[in-house]
């Protein structure tokens, strides 16, 4: 990890190139949606039903491009000015140090590690459920912002509009407690889970390379693992409340530890030698 000391100003940042990029795709696609939200209120619906981060959706409709897509959606003009903001400010500093290519790397990281920390907590039913949707850069911002306080910690930033400075690792200490505090009081329509994922993963990125932070991720395995253990128990959950059913009617059922029914002994009905039958997951 390199750290400098050199005076730096974040008044006016150059815009780099990977930085304009992101910059105007976000704001394109906000004043698309904007303009789509006045002419054809469906469509935005519809956009938003299928493109934002839902995890029910993700992983039980394997709708596994919503990791990427949710961030480049906000809601409302100050949404998507904070969010722009800071991908300017401090993401061009980060680009002009270590190039566009670790740049993009680790704005991707953090946009990937912030849905799938939203997905593992979203699970646990802590702070929300699988059906609550999420929007916006932040896991990508919140990325950059601890990169920027571990590679320019010394330098000192201008608390715009207030007229002091502070330095950039004190900057960024107090964006993770005021972050971390918001998300144990469960964080009103906040996404501060995503904003600590972004951090937690930035700060994997600029340690350890983004081999192990995308290692961490375990984007393919920790997906198909999930969907396939709900799948398991949605299924025995289902066999059991039909036992339940068919003994209310009289007539008895069974299935098995993995909820495969098991058929009556039969010998006439038994065309397939004998072996059971089941539902194929």
């Amino acid at each position: 990890m390199r750290r400098t000391r050199e005076p730096m100003t974040l008044s006016l940042p150059p815009f780099t190139r990977a930085v304009t990029w992101l910059v105007g795709i976000n704001t394109g696609i906000y004043l698309l949606m904007e303009l789509l939200s006045r002419v054809a209120p469906d469509v935005v619906r519809f956009i938003y039903r299928h493109f934002e981060l839902i995890p029910s959706a993700a992983v039980q409709h394997g709708e596994l491009w919503q990791i990427v897509t949710y961030s480049f959606l906000h809601l409302g003009f100050w949404h998507w000015f904070g969010n722009m903001l800071g991908l300017w400010m401090f993401g061009a500093a980060f680009e002009s140090a270590w190039g566009t290519r670790r740049f993009v790397e680790l704005y991707s990281v953090g946009v990937i590690g912030a849905a799938v920390t939203t997905v593992g907590v979203a699970y646990t039913r802590l702070l929300g459920g699988p059906d609550t949707a999420t929007v916006g850069a932040s896991g990508g911002v919140f990325a950059i912002l601890i990169a920027f306080g571990m590679l320019f910690g010394e330098n000192e930033i201008m608390m715009i509009p207030f007229p002091f400075l502070i330095k950039a690792k004190y900057f960024v200490g107090i964006l993770i407690v005021v972050t971390l505090a918001f998300a144990m009081a469960g964080g009103g329509q906040v996404a501060y889970v995503a904003h600590l994922g972004g951090l937690f993963f930035g700060y994997l990125y600029v340690r350890r390379g983004p081999k192990a932070a995308l290692a961490n991720v375990g984007l393919t395995e920790r997906y198909y693992g999930a969907r396939n253990s709900y799948y398991r128990w949605r299924r025995r959950r289902a066999a059991k409340k039909f036992e339940v059913y068919m003994s209310k009617h009289d007539r008895q059922v069974n299935f098995d530890e993995h909820g495969n029914y098991i058929p009556p002994d039969d010998d006439t009905r038994k065309g397939n030698g004998g072996s059971k039958s089941g539902w194929v997951n």
